[in-house]
């Protein structure tokens, strides 16, 4: 019997350039078998018998070349979909935001040098709802924050000088247009999903809609900063809360109560969060988003050998500043009473 190119068949297998080989009448297996024997590192072959009038062979094929001594050595397939061609790179597509031209949602970004994650954090805000404007605060940014913001097509609010993301919220407030004001950073995607709760308790009447996420606090040592919001809201006689602050992102305020409690306080969240309640507005723990786990961790530096957390300290003192002006507000005692205790009778 003879192959296609006139060759005789043997049971020792013949490699012809163009791949394969083929056997006389044998078992799958043992096929499969003479050949992973007679070639090393035979992997991937495609065996199958073929039935002509009044033959039975089996084909074995098989990437193969010819070497300088005339010798058939066996060569992997190799995929011919992309031969010798160049991977093609793509710039990764930079969403548009639309801004309405009479917005109900102002999102409110300030940002800081955030140019690797400020593409994704524009895409999920341009999400929240269909009537909104984005407001990107690129304060002190030297990576081309506000190029990227401008390109997506967000207002953008340009200051030489670093601001802070407090102050920068302030600044975006006094420039936004919409009844609902929505908080976010530039430095964590958050999904759209994640923040449409946060916009719908504003239009259906909350005031302050505060991001429930109070912090780990089963800890051996409890977080400096999570005791502070946990014991103002105590002061606050809203333990309900438990850990929910201005603090933390994301979070929304109706225009109207913005105004009440005064933009300029919104530098200080936790004094904005304390005038927030003593004015008597409706404040709620709306919905929680981890953003512990999702806010990267910046600034740590060592002290005297211990871990120094500028950051901590910054927060922490925010809340002093709250409870000063609180008592400056309700007395020493913050509006708590003395029980009838008559101290100034013995003084």
């Amino acid at each position: 019997m003879r192959n296609a190119r006139g060759s005789t068949i043997k049971d020792r297998p013949k490699f012809f350039s163009d791949g394969f080989c083929l056997f006389s009448d044998r078992d799958l297996n043992e096929v499969r078998t003479v050949v992973q024997a007679f070639i090393q590192n035979a992997e991937g072959l495609y065996v199958c018998r073929c039935n002509p009038p009044g033959a039975t062979y089996i084909v074995v094929y098989a990437p193969v070349y010819h070497d300088l001594g005339g010798r058939d050595v066996f060569r992997k397939r190799k995929s011919r979909g992309r031969l010798n061609r160049k991977t093609i790179q793509r710039k990764p597509m930079i969403p548009r935001l639309v801004n309405h031209p009479a917005p109900v949602v102002s999102i409110i970004i300030p940002a800081m040098n955030e140019k690797a994650t400020l593409r994704g954090v524009l895409r999920e805000a341009g999400q929240v709802h269909p009537r909104s404007e984005t407001i990107v605060v690129a304060n002190g940014s030297t990576d081309g924050t506000a190029e990227v913001a401008e390109k997506c097509g967000a207002r953008v609010i340009r200051t030489a000088e670093p601001l802070g993301h407090d102050v920068g919220r302030r600044v975006g407030a006094e420039a936004a247009r919409g009844s609902v004001l929505l908080f976010m950073d530039a430095d964590m995607i958050i999904p759209a999903r994640e923040l449409r709760p946060f916009v719908e308790s504003v239009l259906s009447g909350v005031d302050v809609a505060l991001n429930g996420y109070s912090g780990p606090v089963n800890l051996k040592d409890t977080h400096p900063v999570v005791l502070a919001k946990h014991a103002l809201n105590a002061l606050l006689s809203r333990s309900d809360l438990t850990g929910a602050s201005l603090t933390a992102v994301p979070h929304a305020l109706s225009r109207q109560a913005a105004e009440q409690i005064g933009l300029e306080a919104l530098e200080v969240p936790p004094l904005a969060q304390v005038k927030a309640i003593l004015l008597g507005l409706n404040v709620r723990a709306i919905h929680t988003v981890p953003v512990g786990k999702l806010n990267p961790v910046r600034g740590r530096r060592r002290e005297n050998g211990k871990r120094h957390d500028p950051l901590t300290t910054l927060v922490v003192g925010d809340h002093l500043e709250a409870v000063h002006w609180l008592i400056s507000r309700q007395g020493l005692r913050g509006g708590f009473g003395d029980l009838g205790r008559q101290r100034s009778k013995v003084r």
